[in-house]
């Protein structure tokens, strides 16, 4: 019976859990540090160190192929999620809330990653092939529509309930506690509607492990072996160099007060200008970048969505040096810098895409996304110390500096023609 539930019973659930906790690892936990008073300079390097699991999730991938079934590590990983997420919200009110949830988010992270591994895995696994495509609009909406309602949503939850309790501690503990209810809510809703198909068979444990390990090895290896892999690597790591500085310090600079180079914005006002307008504008100018491609092919849309992706990186420099009051003024300013980013990330998405295509592309892809979260772990590591030294202007004007080195990749990868275009 459960194996012929409607997939609208659980992707959409699936894949909004996905979303939650990245973002919030790499978003909520930036946030709540500032609010509670770390340096820029701690903040970008501590949380930068976050994306590690997702760097090198690829490594420890077989091991879901290896033990249990890919929905036996959906319901347990979600699970531990909700309790990461209850975890957070112990440490807060503590004396070593810094170091303490640093730990609990490190944790988070590497479920999360794990998460990702196994419900990519098993979404494959439990629909035909015809289903999987119709459903991957379906998948990216709802994991989109995550991060709008962890950035924005509980961005401003978290504003409101500081103003109405006068504290900071007090506020972003209902959160947390909040979010780990739901999410054990969810782990039960998914452990009774997932389907278990017939196809998603127990590993065969340890006895396999070595063949695996070898065959494992052996796909590596030939990523490598790829034409031009050093230039692809380039691009990979980076294309997004200016942009993984800028996303650490973005809420930040909206937060800090306007003697200190910031905006002077309540994180409620953070939470509907960034998280809510903001990733609205990404959202649509990632559909509209895919339907570009799809129109022209990658090669011809190559340029002008990496200048789309790049050039308006301005507007936080404008931002920098005007010091708006208008909220309205803010938002349209980061909905143009969004709604270029997510332009620019589809023709990252599909050069991916171009780079993983052959045998074993699921493997190749994976390793992709690997060297993409490398490409915004490291620079945003260094940012907040950069900005803490020379302020929000310089800072965001090396931003648009910084977009030398992917102009420079850019111009060296090779893209098919035709490519990612959809067939008359």
């Amino acid at each position: 019976m459960s194996a012929q539930r409607s997939p609208w019973a659980w992707i959409p659930t699936l894949y909004f859990g996905q979303g939650i906790p990245y973002v919030v690892v790499m978003t909520l936990s930036v946030v709540l540090y500032k609010n509670l008073g770390i340096s820029n300079t701690d903040i970008a390097l501590y949380t930068s160190w976050l994306y590690l699991p997702w760097v090198i999730k690829p490594l420890w991938s077989p091991l879901a192929e290896l033990f249990g079934t890919k929905r036996s590590w959906v319901v347990v990983l979600q699970f531990f999620v909700g309790a990461a997420l209850a975890g957070v919200a112990l440490t807060i009110p503590t004396d070593k809330v810094f170091q303490l949830s640093l730990a609990v988010f490190w944790l988070m992270a590497f479920a999360s990653a794990s998460h990702d591994i196994a419900a990519d895995g098993y979404y494959m696994l439990a629909l035909p092939q015809h289903s999987q495509a119709a459903f991957v609009g379906v998948r990216s909406t709802f994991y989109r529509l995550a991060n709008i309602g962890g950035q924005g949503g509980l961005v401003y939850l978290a504003g409101e309930l500081t103003e109405r309790s006068g504290s900071v501690v007090e506020a972003w503990t209902t959160v947390f506690w909040l979010m780990g209810g739901l999410f054990v809510v969810l782990a039960l809703w998914h452990a009774l509607v997932l389907p278990r198909p017939a196809a998603d068979v127990r590993g065969p444990g340890r006895g396999a492990a070595h063949g695996l390990a070898s065959e494992f090895f052996a796909v590596f290896a030939s990523f490598f072996k790829k034409p031009g892999i050093a230039v692809v690597l380039g691009f990979l790591l980076l294309y997004r160099f200016p942009e993984a500085q800028l996303l650490k310090l973005a809420s930040p600079f909206l937060l800090d007060p306007v003697e200190q180079g910031g905006l002077g914005l309540s994180t409620k006002q953070v939470g509907i200008a960034y998280g809510t307008v903001g990733l609205t504008a990404l959202t649509l100018g990632g559909l509209y970048g895919g339907w570009v491609i799809s129109r022209i092919g990658l090669k011809r849309a190559l340029w002008p969505l990496v200048l789309a992706m790049h050039v308006p990186n301005v507007a936080f420099l404008l931002l920098a040096m005007a010091h708006p009051t208008s909220l309205v003024v803010i938002s349209a300013a980061l909905a143009v810098e969004q709604f270029g980013y997510g332009l620019g990330f589809t023709a990252y998405l599909m050069y991916m895409i171009h780079v993983a295509d052959g045998p074993q592309k699921t493997a190749h892809y994976a390793i992709c996304t690997g060297f993409m979260a490398l490409g915004m772990m490291i620079p945003g590591m260094w940012s907040g110390w950069l900005q803490d030294q020379v302020g929000y202007v310089p800072f965001f004007a090396w931003v648009l500096i910084a977009t030398v080195p992917s102009f420079i990749m850019t111009a060296l990868i090779k893209v098919p023609d035709g490519f990612g275009k959809k067939a008359e």
